[in-house]
């Protein structure tokens, strides 16, 4: 089956950092267990730039292994995310340096909905999926925010719970 050309889901978040210091909290391995809300553990498997590959595991019991296709020193990188049943999403992160600050973009373009007729993959996309992954991608933006420009670790659904990947504490998973 051909796959459908989707937009990305864009998110940006202004950062009051230097690139370089943004940079060294998103290339570093096992990053997300510090600064992403919504992330119990970040298993490293390979760690060399292009050919990364690691396992995220959310707080909802939810596994993703991420494949690092292009990786651009200082400025971001691309990859593949994928779950047991396969291909996720597509995601790129980009950073742009302005006048005391640097912008933190991620790009996703899920691909998850491919098998769905095209007119349910429209109806889905529009009213579920871009506003909860815009919702996602704007917990993760706020965390590295946090993360970058305090040092100091993000907490369990510190910007709130997502029911796709976590679940408030104490809740059962299921």
């Amino acid at each position: 089956m051909r796959e459908s050309r989707q937009q990305p889901i864009a998110v940006s978040q202004p950062i009051a950092a230097a690139p370089e210091d943004v940079w060294a909290v998103i290339s570093a391995p096992g990053n997300l267990e510090e600064c992403h809300p919504f992330c119990a553990s970040n298993s490293v498997a390979e760690w060399s730039g292009v050919g990364s590959q690691d396992t995220v595991e959310y707080y909802n019991g939810r596994l993703i292994e991420r494949r690092f296709t292009t990786w651009l020193e200082g400025a971001g990188y691309d990859l593949e995310v994928s779950d047991a049943n396969g291909r996720v999403a597509s995601v790129s992160w980009r950073l742009a340096a302005h006048q005391g600050t640097t912008t933190l973009t991620i790009g996703l373009t899920p691909r998850f909905q491919a098998a769905f007729p095209p007119v349910i993959r429209w109806i889905a996309d529009r009213g579920v999926v871009r506003p909860m992954l815009r919702r996602y991608l704007r917990a993760v933006l706020r965390g590295i925010e946090w993360r970058v420009t305090t040092g100091q670790p993000v907490h369990r659904n510190q910007f709130g719970t997502h029911r796709w990947f976590s679940r408030r504490e104490g809740s059962r998973v299921g």
